[in-house]
């Protein structure tokens, strides 16, 4: 396997982990989702909305799409867990088209990163790649340990990769589209 297949894997694991957080997240109580909690952001709602804050931010710089930081600055975050959980979908889908079209040679390729006073930074897609996914499994970890407290028993986030956890992802790959 090259790099340029494991971030395409990597893609696919983030829709797919974000598929299994949000139908956990989508069975709690009334109140749960918002409910205050103890983590970097006081509440799953505050957390996933985060995620999709930057997802959408980084998915900005890799695209070239031109809002810069606004892309996050003018992020309307969302009170409805089914409306955030269609939104990331809609940005996670975009990753995997955005890995699909990408060669080797585009992770090394620099694009620019809007970092308000800090200036506008070139960054390699591949290194921005990497951080997308650190994050995302990052912050994911916050909302599973908060699920914890919930009436929602967290969802299993890491069988994506191995062949002996096919068994236990296969139904949810197929559904979702992904290649095994």
């Amino acid at each position: 396997m090259n790099l340029l297949d494991h971030l395409r894997r990597m893609a696919g694991n983030n829709l797919w982990s974000n598929d299994r957080l949000y139908r956990a997240v989508l069975s709690l109580q009334p109140g749960e989702f918002e409910a205050e909690r103890t983590s970097f952001f006081p509440s799953i709602k505050a957390t996933l909305n985060h995620i999709l804050a930057v997802d959408l931010l980084y998915l900005d710089f890799l695209e070239e799409g031109g809002l810069g930081a606004a892309a996050h600055d003018d992020f309307v975050p969302l009170d409805e867990p089914a409306a955030l959980f269609a939104a990331q979908v809609a940005a996670d889908r975009r990753l995997i088209v955005f890995c699909d079209r990408l060669s080797a040679d585009d992770l090394d390729r620099r694009v620019i990163t809007d970092r308000r006073e800090d200036g506008m930074i070139p960054e390699r897609i591949g290194d921005i790649l990497a951080h997308v996914f650190l994050h995302d499994i990052h912050h994911r970890g916050q909302v599973h340990a908060m699920l914890s407290g919930t009436s929602v028993k967290p969802p299993q986030l890491d069988e994506f990769l191995l062949d002996y956890d096919l068994k236990l992802r296969e139904k949810e790959v197929e559904r979702l589209g992904l290649k095994i």
